[in-house]
């Protein structure tokens, strides 16, 4: 008997979201940085494991609605939460319950199980520290489960996946069993450039960044090794972003590639000719077409 469960995965920013999508997948599918709003878009990732599927929904992180990307992202978490088997709350062990856990669990049906896991447990020497911590998210609601994890280090991921499990219900498996997520590979491509402009730029750059690839293809080289073809156009709201983002002679947008290509060549398993360009498209985040033609749309 084949049974399935979707899971919501919802949190502030930044609390590790895609680490523990990551994580609990097995599989890098998610862009993951130490900046806050990361995730753009809704992310499904997929495991299954005998009978059992589990689907995850890894949602941007609850925000202010600034812009119209801003509208897009906050559309992601409304749509995320109706009709879901379970839901996985997740909480930064080092900072205080608030109000944004608060409004997230508002979204979520009274009927719907809600997992806590406390993420970031690595940080934490004496683990009796936490004691108070969980106590204090625990008042929050009535928890199905609390959880302390390490996404970092995979700590707590077995324990998450057994309860999710519990959840699941007699139904047809809705992905093929070997398929980990339903990201088009150009998608994946795209959010991989991204998360190194994340990682190795300041903190205003990235955010203003949006990944368009040009061209995706495959030919076998003169050795009959298989090649993957990438064009991608960086766009970038400022001109002097555009300078940033090159560099100087070049070294920040080669240095992107570099590590770029290499993630791409782990994850296809496949050696990678990346080429990069940088545009400037003024206040991208508040052009509906714009947004559309990136994929950040969740209309």
């Amino acid at each position: 008997m084949t049974k399935s469960a979707f899971v919501t995965i919802l949190g502030r920013p930044n609390a590790g979201k895609s680490s523990l999508l990551n994580a609990l997948v097995g599989e890098k599918i998610a862009a993951v940085s130490s900046k806050p709003q990361t995730t753009r878009t809704k992310i499904t990732g997929i495991i299954t494991e005998g009978e059992t599927q589990l689907v995850f929904i890894d949602t941007p992180g609850i925000l202010k609605e600034k812009d119209r990307l801003a509208s897009h992202m906050l559309k992601a978490i409304d749509s995320s939460v109706g009709s879901v088997d379970a839901a996985l709350l997740v909480v930064d062990a080092e900072k205080r319950a608030g109000e944004q856990e608060k409004a997230l669990l508002k979204k979520l049906s009274p009927k719907t199980p809600v997992i806590l896991a406390v993420n970031k447990i690595d940080l934490f020497k004496n683990k009796e520290d936490l004691i108070p911590i969980i106590a204090e998210y625990s008042s929050l609601a009535d928890f199905s489960a609390i959880v302390p994890v390490s996404a970092l280090e995979n700590d707590g991921i077995d324990i998450i996946k057994r309860l999710l499990k519990d959840c699941a219900v007699e139904s047809p498996h809705y992905f093929p069993d070997g398929k980990f997520t339903d990201q088009p590979e150009r998608v994946i491509v795209a959010e991989i450039i991204r998360e190194k402009l994340l990682e190795l730029l300041d903190d205003e750059v990235p955010h203003g960044v949006a990944v368009d690839i040009e061209t995706l293809s495959e030919h076998d080289n003169r050795e009959g090794e298989g090649v993957m073809d990438v064009s991608a156009v960086i766009y970038c709201e400022k001109e002097s972003h555009k300078g940033i983002i090159i560099g100087k002679g070049g070294a920040m947008l080669k240095r992107v590639g570099q590590l770029a290509r290499q993630d791409m060549e782990r994850f296809f398993m496949i050696k990678t000719n990346l080429k990069l360009w940088v545009k400037v498209k003024e206040g991208w985040r508040n052009r509906e077409g714009l947004i559309k033609n990136f994929g950040l749309s969740n209309d």
